[in-house]
Order: C-alpha cells, then structure tokens, then sequence
C-alpha cells in the first residue's frame, strides 16, 4: 500500500462532490465545523454544479476530484456527499496518475465505488467516515469525532469498542479490512471495478433500509462471486431501517443465519456509515484484528496515513 501523509493542523482538505448535490447551508456548517477541527476547506465552485440527482456532470466530477488529488497544496479529499454518481468517475480516474500522488480519501455510502477503487485497485488506503453533509454539518452528533481526527494521524487508532458492538461468531482473525457500503460493492460485480479483496481479508458491510430479504440477496451474490471466501472475518456496520416494518425477520438474525458456517469470527453493530448516531471512522486496506471471544472489538493495527 501507498500510504498517504498524514494531516497536521492547518492543512487544506479539498471538498469534492462526485456523487449527489447537497443543501448549501448543510455545505456551509460542514465547512465551519472543518474549520474549527484545524483544517483549511478549499474548493472548486463546480461543487454546487447540478444535473438532475448529480452534482453535475460526470466529467465536471472527475475533474474536480482529479484537480484536487493532484494540487500539491492539498493535503486530503473529503466527499461532500454520497447519493448516487460516483461510479461515473471511475472510467474517468488513471490508475497511474493516482498512484503517483497518493492522497487520503474520505467518504462512505455511494462513495464506496471511490473507496474500493483505491484501496484494492490502487493500493492506496482511505477512510470510510464521515462526509461533509449530514455528518461533519453536524459537529459531535454526527461525527465520531475522537476516531476521525486519530484516524488523520500515522499512530494506529488502535483498539475499537463501540457502543452496542456485538459477537455473532465467535473467533479471532487478522487480515487487511476492505468494504463499505453492501450495495454498492455488489453493484460493482461483473464490471472492470469489481469488488474484489485479496484473501485473508476482513470485510467490513454496511447499509441502510435495505430489508432482510434484499441483505440475503446481496450477501448470497456476494458468497456466490466468491468474495466471501477470501474473507478471514466480517464486521457489520448498524444496519439502520433495515428490519421488517413489523419487526421480524430482523437483519440481525437474518445475517447470522446467512453465515451459518463462515469459518471466521464475525462482529455487528460497528457504527461506521450509516449510523444513527454520530459515525465512526475506519480506515480502509490496512491492518486489523477482529477479537470475537466474549468480548467484541476490533482492533486497528496500523494507520492509513504515514
């Protein structure tokens, strides 16, 4: 892995919108909040660009995004939002010329075809946290803000135990944690940007009202691909609205009852994405631990920043 610099007061972290638009003063309290975290925001006006359900079009997005990576002056790329669009970018994105300047990336939700690009397509760690609306616009309530601000940091962040963090199989494992958003990572099966993690992964899934039946179809297509035979252990994310409107079948037990048989450990309720509470930070291609034996915390083992 190309590992990016780590970030340090002042720096200036470019805002990018490669998916959906947002409300501006949504936009303008993330902005604040940033400020008031140490960083400098910075960005093009083509942010506020609109074209239909996307921030304008995709060649406005990719140049954004590209213009941003390459400015010597920027130190990190933060999405302002996810919704949908950002798999438009990826055609538009050199491998190569993404490589030669590694950057940290910031992003969860639909954003996750950016994340999964970089990390396993082109070996550079990235952060599934938080985006600037809905998440940074809100300070504390939205954002984890003690995970976020460590994972900016080249010390590892080191044991996790968030709140309500539970075992559905016990065990222990080590591996590279790749994933984000369920949707999205089968969305990119069959194509060129295929989710594809090394094996001896650990995975990390999330979504948001997606009922069971649709989480059973997305994990069975994932296990039929193949993706979940490279994995050593999954983490699950809140899963938020994503049981029956009566209650029953949950989501919880309806994966439980999916991985019936996974060799590995497996955790749930790691609030990283969708979350209803405030959204903690992971960082991406590098190495965990998941301790699955009584107790359920993972524990990050190296940074995604030198």
């Amino acid at each position: 892995m190309q590992k990016p610099r780590a970030l340090q007061s002042g720096d200036r972290v470019a805002i990018v919108a490669p998916a959906s638009p947002f409300g501006r003063d949504s936009f303008e309290r993330g902005v604040s909040v940033m400020r008031e975290l140490g960083f400098e925001p910075v960005w093009d006006e083509s942010v506020f660009a609109r074209q239909g359900y996307e921030a304008g079009s995709a060649d406005v997005r990719a140049r954004a995004f590209v213009e941003a990576w390459h400015d010597p002056s920027v130190a990190a790329v933060l999405s302002a939002r996810g919704g949908y669009g950002s798999v438009h970018l990826l055609p538009l994105l050199s491998r190569e010329l993404l490589q030669a300047s590694p950057k940290l990336f910031i992003g969860y939700s639909d954003t996750t075809a950016l994340l999964t690009w970089l990390t396993i397509g082109c070996g550079i760690p990235a952060l599934h946290g938080p985006m600037l609306d809905q998440r940074l616009s809100r300070g504390a309530d939205g954002v984890h803000l003690d995970s976020f601000l460590r994972s900016l940091r080249a010390e590892p962040l080191g044991v996790l135990e968030p709140p309500g963090l539970s075992v559905l199989r016990a065990g222990e494992a080590t591996g590279p944690l790749y994933g984000g958003n369920l949707t999205q990572l089968v969305a990119s099966l069959g194509t060129p940007y295929a989710f594809r993690p090394p094996e001896g992964s650990v995975l990390f899934l999330e979504d948001v009202n997606e009922r069971p039946y649709r989480i059973d179809r997305m994990l069975t297509q994932l296990r039929l691909s193949g993706v979940l035979a490279t994995a050593r252990a999954i983490v699950w994310g809140d899963m938020p609205g994503c049981d029956e409107p009566a209650g029953t079948p949950g989501v919880r037990d309806t994966v439980r009852d999916l991985l019936d048989g996974f060799p590995g450990p497996v955790l749930y309720g790691f609030p990283s994405g969708h979350t209803l509470g405030a959204t903690w930070t992971l960082p991406l291609g590098v190495q965990v631990r998941v301790e699955a034996r009584g107790v359920a915390r993972l524990v990050v083992e190296e940074s995604a920043v030198a």
